[in-house]
This record gives C-alpha cells, sequence and structure tokens, in this order.
C-alpha cells in the first residue's frame, strides 16, 4: 500500500505555516480581483461601478503589501527546496520552466498592482485605502498617459492569471499524475 502524499514528503521539506497562508490568500485575492475587474469593467456608469472599482483599488493596495510582507518573509525564512526525488525525475526544461514561472509571478505580483495604482493616479483618481487612508499619487495626472496605462494593467493581470493558471496545473501534474507530494509541501497537515 502506498503511504499517503503528505507522508512521502519529510517535515522540512515543508512550507512554514506562515508561508502557506500568504500563498493561499494570495491566491484567493488573484482570483477575487481578477472576477471582480472583468465584472466591474463591463457596469455601466453607476454607483455600484465606482463602489467596485474602489473595492477594486483598496483589494490592489492590500495585495501588494501582502506580497511585500511575503517577499520579506521568503528572504528571512528560505523557502524547503525541490526535493531530490521530484528533481532527479524532471527533465531540465521543466526545472528552468518552474524557476521562471515562480520569478514572473513574483515580478507580476509588484507590477500588476503598481501600475494599476500609476493608472488611477494619472485619470486623477485618487486612491483613499479602505475610505480611510489617502494614499500618495504615484503619477500626476495625465488622461493621455492613463489611456497608455490601462491596457498595461489590464495585459499585465491577464499574464499572471495565465501564470498562476500554469503554476496550478504544474501543481495539479505533480499531484495527481507523478504522484511525488511535491503539492503536499504546501498544504496543511492533518494531525
Amino acid at each position: 500500500m502506498t503511504p499517503p502524499l503528505s507522508a512521502r514528503v519529510p517535515t522540512a521539506a515543508r512550507y512554514s505555516a506562515t508561508a502557506m497562508v500568504l500563498h493561499w490568500l494570495l491566491a484567493l485575492v488573484i482570483v477575487t480581483m481578477f472576477v471582480v475587474g472583468v465584472y466591474m469593467t463591463d457596469l455601466p456608469f453607476s454607483p455600484q461601478r465606482l463602489k467596485l472599482y474602489n473595492w477594486h483599488k483598496w483589494a490592489g493596495v492590500t495585495f501588494l503589501a501582502l506580497t511585500v510582507w511575503r517577499m520579506v518573509w521568503r528572504v528571512t525564512h528560505r523557502p524547503p527546496a525541490l526535493p531530490i526525488t521530484v528533481t532527479r525525475n524532471m527533465p531540465g526544461w521543466q526545472i528552468r520552466a518552474y524557476h521562471a514561472t515562480h520569478h514572473l509571478i513574483y515580478l507580476l505580483f509588484f507590477a500588476v498592482p503598481l501600475v494599476g495604482w500609476a493608472y488611477s493616479s494619472a485619470a486623477g483618481f485618487p486612491i483613499v485605502w479602505f475610505g480611510q487612508m489617502p494614499l500618495p499619487d504615484l503619477l500626476p495626472v495625465n488622461k493621455e498617459l492613463a489611456e497608455l496605462i490601462k491596457p498595461l494593467h489590464k495585459l499585465m493581470a491577464l499574464a499572471l492569471l495565465a501564470l498562476a493558471g500554469l503554476h496550478m496545473a504544474a501543481a495539479l501534474k505533480h499531484h495527481l499524475v507523478d504522484r511525488d507530494g511535491l503539492l503536499s509541501r504546501m498544504l496543511p497537515t492533518r494531525s
């Protein structure tokens, strides 16, 4: 009988509880922000649309703050290396793709909210975080620049969603096809 996947990955090879919480929280925020972002852009100008835009901006700033926290955590708490049982069975291109995908995801974790903030600033819509804390504008009001930035924010958000989907597909492949326990490193254990 094959032991459960969580039993095949040593405790030391697992991510910390903080890293797991930040990982899954950021994943939830990405999906939620994308769904809200797509929905709100198709709404006619209304109080509901303005409210959703504000929530989207608040979530973006919160996402950026969580990303900073995650990066600080990652720098101060080294993530576990890929288990040798996994790297031994992965072709070199998959290992390079693994690292490249993670680096691009982290880059977009910063770029997407910062470009959204820049767009909001250039469009003349200040961000008041949760309706309480006015945040500084990143750019002066410039409607022409805002129109150039807007599609960049959307394109980068789509790229982030695509990379997150690729990341998820690879994790599921390791879990369901390879059955190598890789995904269990990011899942809480059952006591």
